[in-house]
C-alpha cells in the first residue's frame, strides 16, 4: 500500500464561461462567479466532481451521467444576484434549489412577505442576503430562523441571522446537556434514594464504650468554690 493517498479521479483544466459554468465531459458544472474567465482544475470520479482554484476547492458537485446536462448551485451566483435581484426569480439555479429541497416552502413564504412590505427589488435581495448567511450558518437552522421571523413578521436578513443563531444555540445546549430521566418510569414502583451519609450512618457498628460522666466536672466546680470562698474569708481578716 502506498504511504499517501493516491489520486483516482481523472484531472481537466476548463476556463469558466461567462455564465460562470465549466464544461467536463460534455456536462456543465456552475462555479462561483468571482472564476468567470479563469481556468480551473477539476478532479472527476466515479460519482462527483471536485473544483479547485489553484489548490482550494471552490465547488463540489454530484456528478451527471446523461450527456449535455446542467447542474447549477445557487449559491455560486448570489454575489451577482444581490446586484440584480430581478434575475432572480426566473434563475435556473434557483429553480435547481427547489428541486433539490434546498430551497423550501418556507422560503417562498418568508420571500413573499419581504416582498409585499419591501416591494419586489428590496424584497428579493432580502432574501438573497439571507440565502448568503448560509454560508455560515447551517441550513436547518436558516431555515428555523426563517420561520420565526415569518410568524413575528420581522422581514430583514439581520432578523433571519438572529434566529437562526439561537436556533444553533439551543441545538447545542439540548446536546450538551443530558435529557433528564423520568424518576417513575412507567411500570417500576418509585425507588427512595439514600443519602451516602445517611447509608454510612446506618451502617456503623454498635458502640460498646460507657456512657461518659459528668463527676469529674462536678468535683471541679466543687474545688473551685471551695477554694474561692476560703480566699474571701482571708481578706475579710
Amino acid at each position: 500500500m502506498p504511504d499517501e493517498p493516491f489520486e483516482t479521479g481523472r484531472l481537466f483544466t476548463p476556463r469558466v464561461d461567462h455564465y460562470s459554468r465549466i464544461t467536463v465531459r460534455t456536462n456543465r458544472y456552475s462555479v462561483p462567479v468571482r472564476l468567470i474567465g479563469k481556468k480551473v482544475r477539476v478532479m472527476l470520479h466515479a460519482s462527483h466532481l471536485v473544483v479547485y482554484d489553484q489548490n482550494v476547492e471552490v465547488a463540489r458537485h454530484e456528478r451527471l451521467i446523461a450527456k449535455c446536462g446542467i447542474r447549477l448551485d445557487l449559491d455560486h451566483y448570489l454575489e451577482a444576484l444581490v446586484r440584480k435581484p430581478g434575475a432572480f426569480p426566473g434563475a435556473t439555479a434557483l429553480e435547481q434549489a427547489r428541486s433539490a429541497g434546498r430551497f423550501t416552502p418556507v422560503h417562498d413564504a418568508w420571500w413573499a412577505a419581504a416582498r409585499k412590505v419591501h416591494g419586489e427589488r428590496d424584497g428579493t435581495r432580502a432574501l438573497i442576503e439571507v440565502l448568503l448567511l448560509g454560508r455560515h450558518i447551517a441550513h436547518e437552522h436558516l431555515v428555523t430562523g426563517l420561520a420565526t421571523a415569518l410568524r413575528a413578521r420581522a422581514l430583514t436578513a439581520d432578523a433571519v441571522a438572529l434566529e437562526a443563531r439561537k436556533a444553533a444555540q439551543t441545538e447545542d445546549e439540548s446536546t450538551t446537556l443530558p435529557a433528564p430521566r423520568d424518576p417513575h418510569p412507567a411500570g417500576q414502583s418509585s425507588a427512595t434514594v439514600t443519602s451516602l451519609h445517611e447509608w454510612q450512618l446506618a451502617h456503623l457498628p454498635p458502640d460498646t464504650r460507657p456512657l461518659p460522666s459528668v463527676t469529674p466536672y462536678d468535683q471541679l466546680l466543687r474545688r473551685h468554690r471551695t477554694s474561692g470562698s476560703t480566699h474571701r474569708e482571708g481578706e475579710a481578716q
